[in-house]
């Protein structure tokens, strides 16, 4: 049987052209005329791919690769075969997202149903909402009184936008997505089931039970932010919502009332954040993390997958754990728990694992 292919290989682009857009520099002139189409793993890519090698741990593969370039590091680059271009850069792997990027420019954004341009007629449209030139709403989407939506934004089929939401220009509304009370800047990527701008889980607690606390305030996502399928987001309640320039949030994540991220952060799946929190810049939360409310996490600070945040962590730091802590003492508490159950043999088997990471 044919191989199904969902994103069609590039008309191609020469190495000469691909390394310049990505930093890179061709090792042999001799190879700077081919011509490659698309990307494809180490193990699997053919004449026409371009792939990468970033450490010596994938040393088999490479010395076997059939690609037609490889992005590689200085030190990899005497091991790449003598028919394989190498691709000489400090980082492979950024430079090989890139020529993803150039190579296969479908991928990088959510998936389009249909190939209507303009406002479908099977679109709900308030009259006194304003849609820009350029802007494509398809059929099933719902957009409400005085929204605005920009030059070159895709609302697709079932998504819904709320009355007076502003979205900006080169935006993508995925599928089946809502967007509410908010304010989202431009090149702004938000994939399907995703919901912006619910109310808060805010309530006060007396005799007669829980008296729900009204959620007035808004969701600001500022330029090129991407947020994943199923991710909540929660409009503040007195105050705002603030998701920074170029942060990446993956599915399932959920954002509660307040919270406050700043520029450039990366938030992985079933992370959930509690309400008033702040993220300083670029900082990374890797997945199923809990992170307590009212409280910050520096610029640059780093949390392990599966931890829980208790308390406010300082800026630079790498922590882990339940509760997260730096992660020298935690990797030291894992050792000596490991001591306990197993003897000194088992306690020496995880400091080595820790001095290797």
């Amino acid at each position: 049987m044919d191989k199904i292919r969902f994103f069609s290989p590039h008309e191609g682009i020469s190495l000469s052209d691909l390394s310049g857009r990505c930093g890179a520099e061709v090792a042999n002139p001799a190879f700077s005329g081919r011509i490659v189409t698309s990307i494809a793993p180490l193990s699997r890519a053919g004449t026409s791919d371009v792939t990468f090698a970033s450490a010596r741990k994938a040393l088999p593969e490479l010395k076997s690769s059939r690609a037609g370039a490889v992005f590689v590091t200085a030190k990899l680059a005497p091991e790449v075969p003598a028919g394989v271009a190498a691709l000489i850069t400090a980082d492979p792997q950024s430079a090989f997202a890139l020529a993803g990027a150039a190579l296969m420019p479908s991928a990088m954004r959510p998936l389009r149903f249909t190939s209507a341009t303009g406002v479908s007629k099977a679109a709900i449209v308030h009259p006194s909402a304003i849609i820009e030139d350029g802007a494509i709403v398809e059929a099933g989407a719902v957009v409400g009184a005085r929204a605005e939506i920009g030059e070159g934004t895709v609302i697709a089929s079932g998504a819904a936008i709320g009355e007076g939401t502003r979205i900006g220009r080169n935006c993508d509304i995925g599928h089946g997505a809502t967007v509410q009370h908010a304010l989202i800047g431009n090149h702004v990527i938000i994939h399907p089931s995703a919901s912006i701008g619910q109310d808060g889980f805010g309530y006060s607690a007396g005799p007669r039970g829980l008296v729900k606390i009204p959620q007035i305030g808004r969701v600001i996502i500022q330029d090129h932010v991407e947020i994943g399928a199923s991710t909540t987001i929660d409009r503040g309640a007195l105050d705002d919502t603030v998701i920074g320039e170029g942060t990446k949030i993956d599915n399932q994540v959920q954002i509660a009332h307040n919270v406050r991220i700043g520029r450039h952060c990366v938030i992985v799946s079933q992370t959930g954040i509690a309400g008033s929190t702040t993220l300083g810049d670029g900082v990374m939360i890797g997945g199923a993390c809990a992170v307590n409310g009212h409280i910050t996490i520096g610029d640059g600070a780093q949390i392990a997958a599966m931890s829980g945040v208790a308390s406010h962590v300082p800026a630079n730091v790498r922590w882990a754990g339940i509760p997260a802590r730096p992660m020298n003492g935690f990797l030291r508490d894992v050792a000596d728990a490991n001591a306990r159950a197993f003897g000194k043999t088992g306690r020496a088997r995880m400091e080595k694992g820790g001095e290797e990471q």
